[in-house]
Formats: C-alpha cells, structure tokens, sequence
C-alpha cells in the first residue's frame, strides 16, 4: 500500500499495513534554531518556512508527510489584496501597519507571534461596499487551471485535497472578534451579505475545479474560530450561518464522489463539533490536546464512527525526554485502535523541541504501529 491507500483505508475503517507517520510542519523560529544548531544547513532551509520546511528535514527526522499530503484551492482572498503599508513608527521601534486584510495590526520588534489587532477598516456597510465587496468579484485569476491539469496527470503516494475555504473564520480576520459580535447585533443583514458573498465566491471555484475532472480524495476547510475556552461565536448563530453552507458544499463534494472533509480548527471546537457532523464535515484536525485535553474518544462516544480525526498528539513531550514521548505513544495506542484516527502534532512543532526527541517519536510510531 502507499500512503494514500493506507489514509484512505484507515478513514474507511478498513485494514492497513502501517499507520503513516504525519506532521504539520513547524515554528519558523524551529527551522531557524536548526539551522544554528547544525541539524539543517542553510542551504537546505533557503526559501523554506515553517508550514513548508524542507522534505529533506522532516524526511530525516523519520515523518513519511506533512499532513494533508497534497492539496489545492481557489483563491478566495481579495483581487487586488489591501497593500500593506505602515501607519505609524513608534518610540520602542513597534509599528502599526494595515495588512492585506485592511486590519491595522501592531509588529513588535522581535515578536513571532499573532500580532495584536489595533483597528479594522471593515466596520459597517459603507466600507463593506467601497474597499471590500469589490475585491470578493469572480475572475479567471482564482483557479490555476493549468496546476489542475498538472496535478491530474501525476503520479503521487500522497492523499489529494481540495481546500473549501472558511464559512466565518475568514470573516472573522476581517473585522475582528469584536466586529464580528456587533455587526451580528447591529446589522444582521450586513453579516449575512458578507457571508453569502464570501460563501458564493468559494462555491463557484470549488465548481469550477471540480467540473475539470480531477478526483479528490478529502475536501478541506480552515475556521480557527475557537480559543482555549471555547468558540469565538455564539454555536446558534454559526449553526444558522455556516451549517447550511457547509452542507451544500458536502452535497457538492460527494456529486463528484468526495467523501470526506476535515476541519482545521485550533482551541476546545466541542460545541461547533454537531454543526460540522451534520453538515458532512467528518475529520476533526488537529485535535488540541493544549490545557483542555483535546481527545478523539469521547467525539466518538458521541457521534460515533463518522467522527474521524487527525493531529491529537501532545507535541510538548517533543521539549522533554525519551520517557515522555514513550508515554505519549503509549497514549495514543487506544485512540488508533478505534479507528478512523491518524495521529499527527498537534499543530506546528515548537522551537523547546529537541531534534533527537522527534527522531525517536517517529522511530517509536513506526515500530509501534
């Protein structure tokens, strides 16, 4: 079997040789420190980040893939995207720069996180209809129709996805939590327009794809619309906005014989979870385990065997020793035995993780299952 038979077995419960050993790429401050620690050379890091680091790398650490494997979309994002530009230098060396999304955010020197978010330009119907709306138009820009093609006649290992885009947590970039609360309250009838609008451009581009004739193995979707207390929206109102559209997405899928969509959302998403498993999304991705103790089973106590999963695997052991990794694997033996579960990190791995803490997880999962 290759890798793309065997996920595609384990997703249908059926018999596998090996469970595939998958990551989700890394922290760019991770391939830096490899870098100065001598693991990676230079050479071998130039033009890599984190979400994409070298094959050679992750091959050598013992991983078979980065998960999803391969993947393709439209482009769902704003033609002509804001140009980034700073609106203001300050004293400690900080700046305030408006993004490609419109959203004024604060870079501090040296910070490799999420910047802070000071203002956002998208605020009611008059700059929904002058700076945003007209960015969000179809046009042959959003299908590269000749990787499609390139992408129909290879030959690969690796499972094949098409990304669905995002029902509300694009939305969500775009104004901001806050925004996102008072335009529901404020103008329910805004929201829904940049909803539907935002929801037509994707339908249309997954269509078109679709219509080439390229058969996908996994739709997929990113929200990251939860936090490590819950969701960032009220789970009514994202059941009444998104679950519909969720579920015409799916319909479409399954029409060109696509069974199978996996949510990338991070923080506790249990009260999302009925929305998306009702609606034909049935891979939960990348399982935080974090502070709440994110876990596959009791998602399968509850929903049964169409909840499937990937990621649910405590990338903190990575920062420890040989002894906690062994526990962690040892950990997951139960969770790959209900099936329908891939384990993967639970999201990028860090910069604590120590190299050889890694090799030996991967050593460790290939011996194990």
């Amino acid at each position: 079997m290759n890798h793309r038979e065997r996920v595609m077995a384990i997703l249908n419960y059926e018999d596998y040789d090996l469970m595939p050993v998958v990551h989700f790429g890394l922290w760019n401050e991770t391939l830096q420190k490899w870098v100065d620690d001598g693991h990676v050379s230079e050479e071998e890091a130039s033009g890599h980040t984190g979400g994409n680091p070298p094959p050679s790398v992750m091959e050598r650490l013992g991983f078979d893939f980065g998960w999803p494997g391969r993947g393709i979309g439209g482009n769902y994002g704003f033609i002509p995207a804001f140009e980034p530009e700073v609106v203001e230098e300050l004293p400690d060396g900080a700046r305030k720069v408006r993004n490609a999304d419109g959203v004024i955010v604060l870079q501090m020197p040296g910070a490799g996180s999420i910047p802070a978010e000071i203002d956002h330009l998208l605020k009611d119907r008059k700059s929904w209809e002058e700076h945003y709306l007209p960015r969000l138009q179809s046009n042959e820009k959003r299908i590269d129709l000749q990787r499609i093609e390139e992408m129909k006649n290879e030959s690969s290992e690796l499972p094949l996805s098409i990304f669905c885009g995002s029902m509300i947590g694009t939305i969500r970039n775009w104004v901001g939590v806050e925004g996102l609360s008072y335009i529901y309250v404020d103008d329910e009838a805004l929201l829904d327009e940049i909803i539907e609008t935002h929801f037509n451009l994707i339908y249309r581009c997954v269509e078109k794809i679709l219509a080439t004739g390229i058969r996908f193995d996994m739709g997929s979707y990113w929200e990251d619309i939860c936090f490590k207390n819950g969701p960032l929206v009220i789970p009514s109102v994202f059941e009444e906005k998104c679950g519909p559209r969720y579920a015409m997405l799916s319909s479409l899928l399954k029409e060109h014989g696509t069974n199978f969509s996996f949510l990338d959302c991070d923080g506790m998403i249990d009260s999302l979870i009925p929305t998306w498993i009702a609606n034909g999304v049935n891979i939960m991705f990348p399982i935080e385990v974090g502070t709440w103790h994110a876990s596959i089973k009791p998602w399968r106590e509850t929903y049964g065997r169409e909840m499937r999963g990937v990621g649910g695997m405590d990338k903190k052991v990575f920062a420890k020793d040989y002894k906690a990794v062994e526990q962690e694997v040892e950990r997951l033996k139960p969770l790959v035995e209900l099936g329908g579960f891939i384990p993967c990190p639970d999201h990028r791995i860090a910069p604590d993780a120590k190299w050889e803490n890694i090799q030996y997880y991967c050593e460790l999962m290939h011996r194990t299952f």
